[in-house]
């Protein structure tokens, strides 16, 4: 039986009543940074946020569409770990991607939809302070190589005055995971930790991280072996057992970073589902994989 439109927002009313006046980070990514349908269901959904008194803050990645202008350009991407290793032409169009393309069509929609968006990266009022990241270790033919990711950092500081600032104001915040190091050098971030860690920065009340998947599958070819549940204790255990492989590395190692740093619960959702996020923060059963503290 098709569920009644007011029972949709009895539903709703209580979660919207919890959640109202906090801060919730929202990372976008994967398949709908390439369909445009899919995005604009998404802001529209962060839009509706803003207006029943939530504070959403957009971080946005850019990998399929990096990916695409490298291969253009006829650089041949890599990536270790999930992460994609970055020397000075890829930084170079990354910044162009991310800051120049993906960041100022994700403000145009927040407008389109009745929203105030204002675009960022974390060089912004040096929002995000970064230090190279560390060579990666991979075993290749059975023999263990160290690989220098290039200008690939870490988040060291995360200085939320400027997004203090324009949350209290009403804008939305869209953010590029592009920061700085002391010496102002440009570094190529994760966007997912990105995300977890200013979510953790500003004791956000909800981490919802989108991606092409229902969320953490236990076999990835099975989209029914999705594991709705998962304890930060759990997450090491998952990546030796090969379940968390690939991108989904970093995603779920900042969902502990950021669980253990304060924030309740992170969310891991399919992003291609229409109004995925209004599903999963306002009804009761929920789409995705849900990270949390025992």
């Amino acid at each position: 039986m098709t569920l009644k439109r007011e029972n949709v927002l009895i539903e709703a009313l209580p979660y919207i009543r919890d959640f109202h006046n906090s801060v919730m980070v929202i990372k976008v990514g994967g398949h709908a940074m390439v369909d445009p349908e899919v995005m604009s269901d998404i802001v529209q959904d962060i839009v509706l946020l803003r207006f029943v008194g939530i504070h959403p803050i957009i971080v946005h990645g850019g990998g399929p569409e990096i990916t695409q202008k490298m291969e253009r350009m006829g650089k041949k991407p890599e990536f270790v770990g999930g992460l994609r290793i970055t020397d000075d032409e890829t930084l170079e169009i990354a910044r162009m991607v991310l800051v120049g393309n993906i960041n100022t069509e994700i403000v145009s929609l927040i407008g389109k939809h009745g929203g105030k968006g204002i675009g960022l990266s974390g060089k912004d009022g040096r929002m995000i302070i970064a230090k190279k990241k560390p060579s990666q270790k991979v075993i290749i033919e059975s023999i263990e190589h160290e690989v220098d990711l290039g200008w690939v950092g870490d988040t060291e500081i995360i200085n939320p005055d400027l997004l203090n600032i324009v949350i209290k104001e009403g804008y939305v915040p869209v953010i590029s995971p592009i920061a700085t190091d002391l010496s102002g050098k440009a570094l190529n971030l994760n966007a997912d930790t990105v995300a977890g860690d200013i979510a953790a920065a500003l004791n956000a009340e909800k981490l919802v991280l989108m991606t092409d998947v229902p969320g953490l599958l236990k076999d990835i070819n099975d989209k029914s072996s999705r594991i709705s549940r998962v304890t930060i204790d759990e997450i090491e255990h998952l990546i030796e057992e090969g379940v968390i492989t690939g991108g989904m590395i970093p995603k779920l190692r900042g969902a502990g970073t950021a669980v253990k740093s304060g924030v309740e619960k992170i969310h891991i959702i399919d992003g291609s589902i229409s109004h995925s996020i209004l599903l999963e923060l306002f009804t009761d059963s929920g789409i995705g994989t849900m990270v949390y503290s025992d």
